[in-house]
């Protein structure tokens, strides 16, 4: 296996047979991260809520990789709702503005109904 693994503990990370983050070298590689909310085990109703859970789990991951939000430099944003798209860019305009990552968003339809957005990311750590 090439790089160290971290695992957040969702469930599909077993089941499926993945790992939340891949550390290669300089480079954090994080998966398609949903608005799961690790505290109730349950994805909030509200996109917004989804999408701040995306970033705050994705920055845990970072962390454990040493890196943070502030060394991405992509990220890939899927949305199952395309009304949805108003209401999020704020919010990732906050959470990706120091680091201006590339950035590609589509709309697609997620694994599972209650997912409403899900977000990769990949980050250098920083020097």
């Amino acid at each position: 296996m090439i790089g160290r693994r971290i695992f957040s503990g969702f469930p599909n990370e077993e089941m499926v047979g993945y790992a939340r983050a891949a550390v290669v070298d300089d480079w954090v590689f994080v998966s398609g991260t949903t608005g799961f909310d690790a505290e109730t085990k349950t994805f909030p109703p509200d996109v917004e809520s989804q999408c701040e859970n995306c970033f705050a789990n994705i920055g845990r991951a970072l962390a454990e990789a040493g890196a943070s939000l502030d060394n991405l430099v992509r990220v890939g944003i899927f949305l199952a709702n395309e009304g949805d798209f108003e209401k999020v860019a704020p919010i990732i305009r906050k959470h990706c503005y120091a680091a201006r990552p590339t950035n590609t968003l589509v709309f697609a339809r997620l694994a599972s109904p209650e997912m409403l957005i899900e977000i990769e990311a990949t980050a250098k750590v920083g020097r």
